[in-house]
């Protein structure tokens, strides 16, 4: 659902954004309790891959993947992956994680000498693919999401899943326009 007063979004005290659509994802954990929330790895993803608007993401994150629907999902279908949002084609935001809570997206990572990125990151999925560009209703809603996590936790790093696994993941991918996202 998207935000139609182009307002940022309202994150509650449990890192919950009440206007999300909310589908609870089993793969999360706690964080550190000195571990401050500072930045927001921003991914692509479709299922099957290039495929959009279907359920295999949602599938995915709640470890509902069936292994049979797609010769793909044979591969990842075990995976324990979740994000802490997702955002669709049309501009639907989804959120998985609560912001308070560690989603594992981000795997084997650093930046800036700091490994495990899960640690003291939220995840930002679109849909999408390293092969075509984004929507620019998705860029709107990035914009709104970007915004309240600013406002509500010390954010000082928007970084792509590349910057932060090097040689292991290429996403957002060469169409993600990084200027259309707002840095202040």
């Amino acid at each position: 659902m998207t935000n139609p007063n182009n307002q940022p979004y309202s994150i509650n005290s449990k890192g919950v954004i009440a206007s999300a659509k909310q589908i609870a994802s089993p793969n999360f954990d706690d964080r550190a309790n000195d571990c401050a929330i500072d930045m927001v790895v921003i991914h692509n993803i479709s299922l099957p891959p290039s495929e959009y608007g279907g359920n295999g993401i949602i599938a995915l994150f709640t470890n509902q993947l069936d292994p049979n629907e797609h010769p793909y999902y044979a591969q990842i279908y075990t995976a324990k992956v979740s994000s802490h949002f997702l955002i669709r084609r049309d501009g639907e935001l989804i959120q998985f994680v609560p912001c308070h809570k560690r989603a594992w997206h981000a795997g084997v990572s650093n930046w800036q000498d700091r490994e495990r990125c899960n640690d003291f990151s939220v995840g930002i999925e679109l849909e999408g693919s390293d092969f075509e560009p984004f929507e620019s209703e998705q860029y709107k809603v990035l914009n709104k999401l970007l915004a309240s996590l600013k406002e509500t936790y010390p954010i000082q790093h928007v970084v792509g899943h590349s910057d932060i696994a090097p040689g292991r993941k290429t996403d957002p991918g060469p169409f993600f326009n990084w200027s259309a996202i707002n840095e202040s």
